[in-house]
C-alpha cells in the first residue's frame, strides 16, 4: 500500500524556525512510537477482516500500512494561508494507521462502509468518487472513512488497545484501485514534462470513465448471475463428504436472492460447519433451515448493512441449532460474537 492519503497536492510555504523545530520534535516523537503504531495497524487489519468475514461480505483483500516517519514529517509541514494545517501533528494527522479494503464490485464498497459504520465509530466519511462526479468529472474514486473503536461497545481483549486510536480506511473496487495506484505512481513518482501534462490529464480522465463503466458492468454481471443460478443437487462425493463450494454457492444464491456473494473460502468453511452438524447435501440443508422465517430473522438481527448469503445462512443455523452451533469446532475462534448474536435472537 502506498503511503498516500488521496488529499491532493498541498503547496508548501516557507516554515518559520520555531515551527521547523516543533515539526522536527513531532517527527522524532512519532519515530519513537511508530513501533506501537505498527502493532495497532496489524490489529486494525485483523479487526476489519474479522468484521467482513462475520458479515459474509465478499472482498479481494484487506491490507494495512503505517505512515512512514518521512511522510509524517512532510505532512506536518503542510500549510495554508492561515498557517500549519496540523499544529499538533501527533494528534491532528489522523492517517498514521491506514487500512485498505479492495472489493470486486462497487455495491460491495457501500456494503463495507455501512458495516464499518454499524460496528465502529465513524469520525469522518468521504465518498471521493461522488465528490468527483458532482464536479462533473471522472477521476479518483474511493470511499474514505476515519474510524475508531466505539467506546460504548465491548471488544475482544486483543483490541482494547485500539480504543485510543483511529484508522483511515480506504474502500474501493479492484478497478478503482488499479487506476489510483497507477495514477499515483505516474504523478508522484515519475516526472511528467509540462508539455505532456494536459494530454496526460485527458487520458487519465478517459481511463477513469472507462473504469466506472466497467465497474457497472461487473455489478450487472454479478446480479444477472445471481438471478440465473439454479439450486443444483450435488453429485456423489467420492472423497469429501462436504457440500461442494459451487453447489453451496448456487443453493444460497437461490435461497437468499439479492444477498451478496461471499469469498470462496467462506463457502468451504461453512461446508465444514455443516459437516460437523451432519449435513452433507443441499437437500438436507434446505430441509433443516426451511422452518426459519427469513424475514423475521432479518428483523430480529437488525442488520444495518446488507448481509452476505453466507451470513444469512450462518444466522439461520444459529437460530436452528442454538448452543449446539456455538460448540462446533469450526466456530471456536468466534464463539464470543456468536454468543452475542444468540442473545440478540433470544431477546427479540
Amino acid at each position: 500500500m502506498s503511503d498516500s492519503d488521496g488529499e491532493g497536492t498541498i503547496h508548501e510555504a516557507t516554515t518559520a524556525p520555531t515551527e521547523t523545530t516543533e515539526i522536527s520534535e513531532a517527527a522524532s516523537a512519532y519515530a519513537a512510537v511508530r513501533p506501537e503504531v505498527e502493532a495497532a495497524t496489524a490489529l486494525f487489519v485483523d479487526m476489519v477482516t474479522g468484521l467482513l468475514d462475520d458479515a459474509g461480505i465478499n472482498y479481494l483483500s484487506v491490507s494495512g500500512r503505517t505512515k512512514s516517519v518521512a511522510s509524517f514529517a512532510s505532512k506536518a509541514e503542510r500549510r495554508d494561508d492561515h498557517g500549519l494545517l496540523y499544529p499538533n501533528p501527533l494528534v491532528d494527522i489522523t492517517d498514521q494507521i491506514g487500512v485498505r479494503v479492495i472489493t470486486y464490485v462497487h455495491d460491495d464498497v457501500a456494503a463495507v462502509a455501512e458495516l464499518l459504520a454499524e460496528e465502529l465509530a465513524v469520525l469522518d466519511d468521504r465518498d471521493m468518487g461522488l465528490e468527483t462526479a458532482r464536479a462533473g468529472r471522472f477521476g479518483y474514486a474511493s470511499r474514505h472513512q476515519l474510524v475508531s473503536v466505539d467506546a460504548s461497545r465491548t471488544v475482544p481483549p486483543a483490541y482494547e488497545s485500539l480504543r485510543r486510536r483511529s484508522a483511515s480506511v480506504q474502500i474501493r473496487t479492484v478497478l478503482q484501485h488499479a487506476w489510483a495506484e497507477f495514477e499515483h505512481d505516474i504523478r508522484y513518482k515519475g516526472t511528467v514534462p509540462e508539455e505532456h501534462a494536459h494530454e496526460l490529464d485527458r487520458r487519465f480522465t478517459l481511463a477513469a470513465g472507462l473504469i466506472e463503466l466497467a465497474d457497472r458492468e461487473f455489478s450487472a454481471i454479478r446480479d444477472r448471475l445471481q438471478m440465473a443460478l439454479p439450486a443444483a443437487a450435488p453429485g456423489p462425493a467420492e472423497h469429501d463428504p462436504r457440500i461442494s463450494s459451487p453447489d453451496l454457492a448456487k443453493f444460497l444464491a437461490s435461497k437468499y436472492a439479492g444477498a451478496g456473494w461471499a469469498r470462496t473460502d467462506h463457502y468451504t468453511w461453512v461446508s465444514g460447519l455443516l459437516l460437523e452438524l451432519g449435513i452433507t447435501s443441499v437437500d438436507a440443508l434446505a430441509e433443516v433451515i426451511a422452518p426459519v422465517d427469513g424475514a423475521d430473522l432479518i428483523e430480529r438481527m437488525g442488520y444495518k448493512y446488507p448481509p452476505g448469503a453466507v451470513r444469512r445462512l450462518d444466522d439461520a443455523l444459529l437460530a436452528t441449532f442454538g448452543a449446539r452451533y456455538l460448540d462446533l469446532e469450526g466456530n471456536a475462534h468466534r464463539r464470543a460474537s456468536l454468543e452475542a448474536r444468540l442473545e440478540r435472537l433470544a431477546a427479540s
